[in-house]
């Protein structure tokens, strides 16, 4: 069984939650025997051609502004036509071109990532765009894979029953020996005495929101955001006119120690994503044992469930707030219980069976007619 990995900057992960994702699928399909292929945008003059039993495969990426994500993944379409027994795109933005493997009797499977057209930071003319690259991945891809319940109910209610569609969220490890505290020295912080953000800055992160309502709080905790504040827009500039002298925006860290320490030893985390599905940053909370505060969704309850408190809305949160720092010890059953939700619903190694038992179910004759095309 060959396996193509699509619509990511690469491994190991360093930028996002797909890169995330497809390091952690990738190594652990190929730990089980299955031959998988991550593509990656061409950065340097000799980039690995392996990672952890993974093969890299490098294709170049030229800037064209809002285009360049579009003809990077085209390209890698392209490269990926044959020698697959399955291709698998995350992302629809280049969904046309799906039909590229498929004449070359290559399955395509491709993963929507929430609601992509409904991202604020997009102008009308990207969100028609999305949409209707939405309506054309249904009806291209031999398989939708859905990181949720709620984005395949959201995805058949817009467009009728679906043809072929699974849902397998995502995974997270489950942190159960804490992490030194002296990775937190970088940031002079100790144990509960900081709440958490983790994020990028943008609308539907309701980052402003969260500022706002901490604003309004009587804690004497720390509000630490993880996110490249140094972005030239206009909503990162909305962001820094917040003034608070217990606000910190501390930039992105990718080191994963560093941000698992960060994660495991903060009083709260709070997470504001609106439009995703299964989202990374928030099983990630879960698996470290946060107290989680999370932004009141179908995706958020889907995956947090009872574990945590929710905000529709700046005030709301800064009552949950004012409620969890009132409550302290009383918090523990909750870290307790999102652990444990973590453990039995969203480890990765149950994630890379779901996938393994998929792919099994794939038709062996395919990669002969790839090789022989």
């Amino acid at each position: 069984m060959k396996l193509a990995i699509l619509g990511t900057r690469g491994i190991p992960a360093s930028y996002g939650g797909f890169e995330t994702f497809a390091e952690n699928l990738a190594i652990g399909l190929s730990a089980r025997g299955i031959e998988v292929t991550v593509f990656c945008e061409a950065t340097g003059p000799s980039p690995p051609a392996a990672y952890q039993g993974v093969k890299l495969r490098h294709v170049s990426a030229h800037s064209l502004g809002p285009l360049s994500t579009i003809l990077y993944d085209a390209r890698c379409l392209w490269s990926a036509r044959k020698g697959f027994d399955v291709v698998y795109m995350l992302g629809y933005g280049a969904a046309p071109f799906c039909l590229i493997p498929q004449l070359w009797n290559t399955e395509v499977w491709i993963n929507p990532d929430g609601l992509e057209w409904a991202r604020t930071k997009w102008n009308l003319a990207a969100k028609y765009y999305f949409r209707l690259m939405e309506r054309v991945a249904l009806r291209m891809a031999n398989r939708i894979i859905a990181d949720a319940e709620a984005i395949a109910a959201c995805l058949v209610g817009r467009h009728g029953p679906l043809r072929s569609c699974t849902v397998i969220p995502y995974g997270c490890d489950v942190v159960e020996t804490p992490p030194p505290l002296h990775l937190l020295s970088e940031w002079s912080l100790g144990p509960r005495d900081y709440y958490l953000v983790v994020c990028r800055l943008e609308p539907e992160n309701h980052v402003l929101e969260i500022l706002q309502a901490f604003q309004q709080t009587s804690s004497e905790k720390q509000l630490i955001i993880a996110g490249n504040h140094r972005a030239k827009t206009r909503y990162v500039e909305q962001l820094l006119t917040v003034r608070d002298p217990r606000i910190r925006f501390i930039g992105t860290v990718y080191d994963p120690c560093r941000l698992t320490a960060l994660r495991y030893h903060t009083f709260a985390y709070i997470h504001g994503h609106s439009v995703g599905g299964t989202n990374p940053s928030l099983l990630e909370a879960m698996g470290c044992g946060n107290f989680i505060l999370a932004h009141d969704n179908l995706f958020n309850r889907e995956t947090l469930d009872r574990c945590g408190f929710y905000f529709a809305n700046a005030i709301a949160l800064s009552l949950s707030i004012e409620r969890a720092e009132q409550a302290d010890a009383g918090l523990e059953p909750l870290r307790k219980a999102a652990r444990r939700r973590a453990r039995s619903k969203y480890q990765w190694s149950d994630i890379v069976s779901r996938y393994e038992r998929l792919l099994e179910k794939v038709p062996a004759q395919a990669n002969v007619i790839n090789e022989a095309s």
